[in-house]
């Protein structure tokens, strides 16, 4: 093998040096963008998700620490393309740049934030129901559990199915009943769609309880938008 020449080993670290500096510009940029917006017309996200992305479980507003940047990528490419319906968040997201999209899903993936209250207590025996129907389902209904596709402890499974635990109730709760009217129709394979016709209002309530109950963990990496 030739030895590279000096010319050929200057550009070499140039283009190292400038995808490092890239990759931290990435972060630094998402961090700025939940914090500050973007001042071309996306608002922050922290004046709805939070701080760290703890949600707002009062008003539905999802939590988003912990969530796959892959995923969070999606959602706002959706958001901004229509395909899925939310008044608020179409314009912020079509202020976004594609890059500015990835970096603020790449941000949120990395943090982990304390878990935010829920407005009432869930009834016990409403997470002992939701706890059956996450991990089980009702194969009586023909309903798989929701586990089988988000994960054990529905922690999440790469970018395709989002982390469910420790999500608020009202923000699970109004996706399901979305998907059940065909306000929401961005699922692969509209598998959301399938499931959700299967439950009642008692059952959504129940898995949407358990969910949120269940304690927050370190965000994942894998899968996540770099």
């Amino acid at each position: 093998m030739m030895p590279f020449t000096r010319s050929e080993v200057i550009a070499i670290a140039g283009a190292l040096w400038l995808t490092a500096m890239s990759s931290h510009s990435l972060a630094a940029d998402g961090r700025a963008l939940a914090t500050n917006g973007n001042g071309k017309g996306a608002l922050p996200c922290a004046a709805c998700h939070g701080a760290q992305g703890e949600g707002l479980p009062s008003a539905g507003f999802p939590r988003l620490d912990g969530l796959n940047g892959i995923y969070i990528r999606q959602q706002l490419d959706d958001f901004a393309d229509g395909k899925r319906a939310n008044d608020i968040m179409r314009p912020i997201a079509s202020a976004l740049s594609p890059d500015e999209r990835q970096a603020v899903g790449t941000f949120y993936s990395r943090q982990t934030a304390a878990k935010a209250a829920e407005p009432t207590k869930a009834d016990a025996a409403a997470i002992s129901r939701g706890a059956t129907l996450a991990t089980h389902g009702d194969w009586s209904k023909g309903l798989p559990g929701c586990n089988q596709c988000h994960g054990p402890d529905g922690q999440g499974v790469a970018g395709t199915f989002p982390k469910l635990a420790g999500q608020n109730a009202k923000y699970i709760a109004e996706q399901l009943k979305d998907w059940q009217l065909g306000k929401r129709a961005n699922d692969p394979l509209h598998l959301m769609t399938t499931v959700s016709a299967k439950l009642d209002d008692d059952a959504i309530a129940a898995v949407a309880a358990y969910y949120a109950s269940l304690p927050t963990a370190p965000a994942s990496q894998q899968g996540s938008a770099q």
